[in-house]
């Protein structure tokens, strides 16, 4: 028999919620701009890390010995990985509790915590052609979904990220150079062709470019510290490099899915056929294997029993079949 399942997180004081206009933009155009989202606080703490990852950066280009300043500064990446797994504080920013009050809205009710990414983007440098981020992390079914954090005044001299409204209901193009299985089932499309050098800057060369071209032109996203930026994993998305002098582009994305989803992925590998035990349940609750957040950060999960009754079909007088509830 069916169980009732009521999801419900608890209420917080300053807890975000999403409109059902919010929701309606989200699913038609693909992305989701919440101002102002998460507090100063939060922010300060996040662009701390952002500036001690810079300086750990910088020390090691320093080693190197480059005559070039960018390199000697930015020698190693103009981004990280997984912080949140060995820095407390970026696993309270993946797992903020008002990123995932949206979360929980667009695709939950229950939540993974996927992925985080810190992007540094100094003077001359960052930047990444069209893409579609399920392209690179595979979810079945697929619910991936991004969050774009601003640390700081993201505008389209430093390096802002670029959107296609709408362009969520394409499918995943897949790129021939990109392994690790499909989005798609196999020749379930009569013409969904490959697509050749995603991400390359170069819209010449990244042939994705011929895809996003059918719709209207591009949009610009600029943004204020604590601005999140939600966007559908099928949208194509992109950024340039940052053209100032003197500005860097610090921001922190973090990834999710909903937690009834098989994860075929994961960032630092896994043993076995999924890397579901190593995503952290994030909000309500799943079937599935999970990981806890290893610097104790407080998710709220689902608090009902496992089985808060079931439903099983009666035949009615009408000779209907209807759901009825025993509660337990």
């Amino acid at each position: 028999m069916a169980t009732y399942y009521t999801p419900k997180s608890r209420e917080r004081v300053d807890r975000y919620l999403v409109s059902v206009e919010e929701y309606a933009h989200y699913h038609r155009n693909g992305y989701l701009i919440v101002r102002g989202l998460v507090s100063k606080e939060d922010i300060a703490e996040l662009f701390e890390l952002a500036e001690k990852t810079r300086t750990k950066s910088k020390n090691s280009a320093r080693e190197s010995h480059s005559h070039n300043p960018l390199d000697e500064e930015f020698l190693d990446a103009t981004r990280v990985h997984m912080l949140s797994r060995i820095e407390p504080s970026a696993e309270r920013g993946l797992l903020n509790p008002r990123i995932l009050d949206v979360t929980e809205a667009l695709i939950g009710p229950d939540v993974y915590a996927v992925q985080s990414m810190m992007f540094l983007n100094p003077p001359g440098r960052g930047g990444q052609g069209w893409h579609q981020d399920a392209c690179y992390i595979k979810t079945h079914p697929d619910t991936l979904i991004g969050a774009w954090i601003a640390l700081e005044e993201v505008d389209e001299e430093n390096g802002c990220l670029w959107v296609a409204p709408g362009s969520n209901h394409e499918p995943i193009y897949p790129p021939a150079e990109i392994g690790g299985g499909n989005v798609h089932a196999l020749d379930a499309f009569s013409n969904l062709n490959g697509v050749q050098n995603v991400s390359h800057l170069d819209d010449e060369v990244n042939t994705l470019s011929k895809v996003v071209a059918k719709y209207p032109p591009p949009i610009s996203v600029p943004m204020q510290p604590g601005d999140v930026l939600f966007f559908h994993s099928h949208l194509f998305h992109r950024s340039y490099p940052n053209k100032t002098t003197d500005r860097f582009r610090r921001s922190y994305v973090c990834h999710y899915c909903n937690a009834r989803s098989w994860i075929p992925w994961d960032h630092d590998g896994y043993e076995g056929d999924s890397g579901n035990y190593r995503q952290i349940l994030a909000r309500g609750r799943t079937h599935l294997p999970y990981a806890e957040p290893v610097f104790g950060t407080e998710v709220y999960l689902y608090e009902g029993v496992d089985t808060d009754g079931s439903v099983s079909m009666m035949g009615m007088d009408n000779g209907m079949m209807m759901p009825v509830g025993q509660k337990k």
